[in-house]
């Protein structure tokens, strides 16, 4: 059963929430990252890729760049740009986006659940990538970026969000550039805050929606301060991860798009013929069109769209190779395009769904061939990969609206 619980969390005073708070530090690149930093010089970009604050050509994972994070944040908070609550809470954590809103509890998870299991992944993680994210932890002696997680639907969270969204007004209320409005509430009635720790240990699988290696990374964090302690309890913050909590059936996966760079020294003509074998094509159009289900997949090639079905025969129950990005790749990147692995092959790179029809068009006329796009993988298959204890191809999930960092600050010192 899961183990969730409240915090004193380090958050923007109101008045700087929506110059602080920030997308996901690897959303962007270095590039990006300067330039938004540049026009909002308090994003908290500048501490999540502190590289931004040197020279261009500055090493991304040098010992300064984590020193220069610590730094900052020490620096925000000593100037009056966060404050810290003074009694543990949980936060209710509203996104609306295209007038569709999902609603998280903010809170701690165990790092123990995700060590036995409780706490469930369906992608792997790379080493460089989660050495990052250790170091800047380790470095801040905080996290900063929330964990998505999903769970199962559970009425008594459920109610007290209803109820707190009616009765407590919100600390935060504000727009993204992006469109999406976020609200956020403190949970501080004590009576709430048992019942939402008492409905979570009810609860017995949690599941990874997005952040695998932040996640990863804070709970090899814990193990490595636990190795250091001699004192040990396993009540100490660094047990504990920051997370966001949300009923899965609140959850939008946008689709995790490919686009190729070479044809395999194929004619667009014969590389047509040998997918028109793999799949069926039921249309084409010089405008996009969009997979309408399960099995379906769009392909844009010399300017004109196509919408294919996968074969009955290829498509299977199973939790993994019944994916469409699987399928995509074991009847037409890897057989046709020769494109082994995904995760190491140069050639093929991945779009977020967020970019649209455009994003893919506009990648085939900068430096790819072909770009397929895809149907949305579904919350219920990411579930049936996890409790299987399987892993899904790379960027098979796409979650929108995104969870901004700095908004909530977890001090491993309590």
């Amino acid at each position: 059963m899961a183990i969730v619980k409240p915090f004193r969390s380090i958050r923007p005073i109101k008045e700087r929430a929506a110059d602080i708070a920030a997308l996901p530090y690897d959303v962007y690149t270095t590039k990006e990252a300067r330039e938004i930093v540049k026009h909002h010089p308090l994003s908290f970009l500048r501490i999540d890729r502190a590289e931004v604050n040197f020279p261009e050509g500055q090493e991304a994972t040098a010992p300064e760049v984590y020193e220069k994070a610590k730094e900052l944040l020490e620096k925000s908070i000593a100037d009056g740009d966060f404050m810290q609550d003074q009694e543990p809470r949980f936060y209710l954590y509203e996104l609306t986006m295209d007038g569709r809103e999902q609603n998280g509890i903010v809170g701690l998870a165990a790092a123990s659940d995700y060590e036995s299991g409780v706490i469930k992944r369906h992608e792997n993680t790379r080493a460089d990538k989660e050495e990052d994210r250790i170091r800047h932890v380790d470095a801040l002696n905080a996290q900063t970026g929330p964990i998505f997680l999903a769970h199962r639907h559970n009425r008594t969270i459920s109610e007290i969000i209803s109820r707190t969204k009616k009765t407590v007004s919100p600390v935060y209320d504000f727009t993204t550039e992006e469109g999406v409005r976020q609200r956020v509430f403190a949970i501080a009635d004590g009576r709430d805050i048992d019942n939402i720790s008492f409905a979570f240990s009810n609860i017995p699988t949690i599941y990874i929606a997005d952040g695998h290696h932040r996640c990863a990374s804070a709970v090899k964090v814990c193990q490595m301060r636990k190795q250091n302690n001699p004192r040990h309890t396993g009540k100490e913050e660094y047990n504990y991860f920051l997370s966001v909590f949300f009923d899965e059936a609140e959850l939008q996966i946008l689709p995790y798009n490919r686009v190729v760079k070479d044809l395999n020294w194929l004619s667009p003509a014969k590389l047509l013929e040998k997918i028109d074998c793999a799949a069926n094509r039921i249309r084409e159009d010089f405008y996009p069109i969009a997979p309408e289900k399960k099995g379906q997949f769009s392909m844009f090639l010399d300017d004109c769209w196509y919408l294919y079905e996968f074969w009955p025969e290829d498509r299977t129950d199973d939790p993994v190779e019944g994916l469409d990005v699987s399928i995509l790749q074991n009847k037409i990147l890897r057989p046709i395009l020769n494109i082994g692995d995904p995760r190491t092959d140069k050639r093929i790179d991945f779009v977020g769904g967020i970019r649209g029809f455009e994003g893919l068009e506009a990648r085939c006329e900068k430096d790819c061939k072909i770009a397929f796009a895809m149907y949305p993988t579904q919350i219920e298959e990411l579930i049936k990969v996890a409790d299987a204890g399987l892993l899904m191809p790379p960027k098979s999930t796409w979650f929108e609206p995104k969870l901004l960092s700095g908004l909530f600050i977890h001090s491993l010192e309590g």
